[in-house]
Parts: structure tokens; C-alpha cells; sequence
């Protein structure tokens, strides 16, 4: 039998040791801890996108997708942060800025720097709400990002605006409030101690020196679906916590998370939408019996149950996409 990689077997302690133990606290506060996510970063899991340079011991996608399920059964909330960092890093890789890359990227890898995303009003389809005019020196960001995560606990914001050409611009900007971007808190069903807001940018100038890329949104989302299958990890991570709360109640439900996972991993990119709402209907499920095996105390705010339920209700709307949607309603309808 093959050893599990040391990046699997640190994550799980480190789940089961601080994060489980400490997620219905964090469930009901305004933030997530400082330690937590500098916990990841001392066990150099801020470099999951960069295994080579950053020596985490993750063998290939299997075992990056494996890691995330392991950390959402611990604490979905912090590892929900923590996941927004590694679209930035792989960013970065690609990126012709050599600059920007030299600059940045070992810190971001060794968690001294932390990263956020905001790209998903960009790539939508039909109008975007966050669009990008370029000036002399730079862009003009000009509209809205919707949720961002992670405000407050960052540095970084991995940003995308689109062009009038429909190519999608990133950036790098500074995580701060200032004359062209303000925050909006949002008060979410779940993860609330995300720092999750909605972004106004107000004609903020973006200088070159600052552009990870441009790229066309057509050839951007034919990459899309990878986005989709580590999303749907963090649902497998949910299911199986529920699962272990649930023991010898649990049914079949052990067995159709086995499946979930294999389903997921091997999924080629037009079969994720069907994977990502497998495992999103069946973290709905099994979070669902558990709360009914706990009884009337799962109406209580510190309750496991509850917050799973709340949780596995968020992961059915999060990063989602139209294909998604449609295999979501297709199974919780049966149609």
C-alpha cells in the first residue's frame, strides 16, 4: 500500500487537532483566526500550487484535491480563505511579467504574502460587471465584484476586468480601501467569517507594471473546468465530515462518497459539472441526516449539524456556473 504523502497526513492532523475542534467558534465570529491561517502557512500549504518550489509533498491532482477535502472537513470557513491564494500563485506562473513574478511569487508560495480572487464578475457571461479601459500607463477598473473573500486577511487581490474586446485583464492590486475601491460587507449564510464583500471600483487606475496578463474570455474558460473540480472538493470534504459525525448511522453514504471522490478526479473537463453536483447534492444529503440523528440540539447555535447544513446549502450556490445549476436541479428535482 502506498504511503500517504506527508502534506495529506500534516493536513489531517492539523484538521482534526485545531480546526475541527475550533469550527463552530469561528462559525460565530467576524473573522477567521490569524493562527489558523498562519498554520497553514507554517506547514508550507500556501504553496499547494507550486509543489515543486514550495516542497509540499503533493504527488499530483489527486492528492492537491484530496488536501482541500481534508481541510473544508475541518474548518470549511478558514480553508474557503485559504483556497482564494493559489489562483494567484498559478497566475503568476503564467505570467509574462517577469517583474511582477521575481517580486512576488516566492512570498505568496511561502504564505508571507496571502492572496485573494476577484475574477468571477469578469468571466460570466453577458455583461461584466467589472470592466477594464485602457489609458495611457495602465486599465481603468471600473464596476463591481460581487463576493470576494477574504478582505481584511489579505494582501493581495487576484483581479479580472473585461475589455471591450472581451479579453480579460488580471492584476495584482493592493487588498486595501482607497479613492477607486470600496468594500461592502456581506452577510452570508455560511462562512461568514470569510470577510466576504462586494468590491466597488470607481475608475481605479491599474498600472501596466501591475497586469499579470490579458487573455481572450473565450480561451480563458475552455481552462475553466479545473476551477469547477477543486470547488467541488471542498462539498467532498463537508459530506465526509458529516459522515464520520453520523458513524454507524452513516448507511451508504461512506461508499457514495468513495465514488464522489473517484468521480471527480477522473472527470474530464465536460464531465465536472456533473462530478461538482454529485458531490454538492451529496454533502447536502449527508449533512441533512446528521442533523435529523442529532435531534431537536441541532437548532442550537453551536451545533455541528446546523452549521454543516448551512454549509452544504452554501456549497450548492458557490462558484457555481449554468452548467452546474442545470445538473443540480436535475438530481434534487429527478428530472
Amino acid at each position: 500500500m502506498t504511503a500517504e504523502p506527508l502534506a495529506l497526513r500534516s493536513a489531517r492532523e492539523l484538521a482534526e487537532e485545531v480546526l475541527f475542534p475550533a469550527s463552530t467558534a469561528v462559525d460565530r465570529s467576524d473573522r477567521v483566526p490569524a493562527e489558523h491561517l498562519d498554520l497553514l502557512a507554517g506547514r508550507g500549504l500556501y504553496g499547494m500550487a507550486a509543489p515543486e518550489e514550495s516542497g509540499l509533498d503533493l504527488p499530483d491532482q489527486a492528492a492537491a484535491l484530496r488536501l482541500l477535502e481534508i481541510l473544508a472537513g475541518g474548518c470549511l470557513t478558514t480553508t474557503f480563505v485559504w483556497m482564494q491564494h493559489h489562483g494567484a500563485v498559478r497566475a503568476l506562473a503564467e505570467s509574462r511579467n517577469r517583474a511582477l513574478q521575481q517580486d512576488l511569487r516566492p512570498e505568496l508560495i511561502s504564505g508571507k504574502r496571502r492572496a485573494g480572487v476577484a475574477i468571477s464578475s469578469a468571466v460570466r457571461t453577458g455583461p461584466a460587471p467589472l470592466r477594464a479601459q485602457q489609458v495611457v500607463g495602465g486599465y481603468l477598473f471600473s464596476g463591481t465584484a460581487p463576493f470576494v473573500t477574504g478582505w481584511g486577511m489579505i494582501d493581495l487581490l487576484h483581479t479580472a476586468a473585461r475589455d471591450n474586446d472581451d479579453a480579460l485583464v488580471f492584476a495584482l492590486l493592493d487588498a486595501e480601501e482607497n479613492e477607486g475601491v470600496t468594500a461592502e460587507p456581506l452577510d452570508l449564510l455560511a462562512v461568514r467569517a470569510s470577510g466576504t464583500v462586494t468590491l466597488r471600483f470607481h475608475r481605479h487606475f491599474v498600472p501596466r507594471d501591475k497586469i499579470v496578463r490579458v487573455v481572450p474570455q473565450e480561451e480563458y474558460l475552455r481552462g475553466d473546468a479545473e476551477s469547477l473540480r477543486f470547488n467541488g472538493a471542498l462539498s467532498l470534504g463537508l459530506a465526509g465530515r458529516a459522515i464520520s459525525l453520523l458513524g454507524e448511522d452513516a448507511g451508504g453514504l461512506p461508499a457514495e462518497l468513495d465514488a464522489a471522490r473517484d468521480r471527480l478526479v477522473d472527470a474530464t473537463a465536460e464531465e465536472v459539472p456533473a462530478a461538482r453536483a454529485i458531490g454538492s447534492e451529496l454533502a447536502v444529503r449527508a449533512a441533512n441526516a446528521c442533523a435529523v440523528q442529532h435531534g431537536s440540539g441541532a437548532l442550537l447555535p453551536g451545533a455541528h449539524a446546523q452549521r454543516l447544513v448551512r454549509e452544504a446549502t452554501f456549497l450548492l450556490l458557490f462558484g457555481s456556473r449554468p452548467s452546474v445549476r442545470a445538473e443540480l436541479l436535475d438530481r434534487l428535482t429527478d428530472r
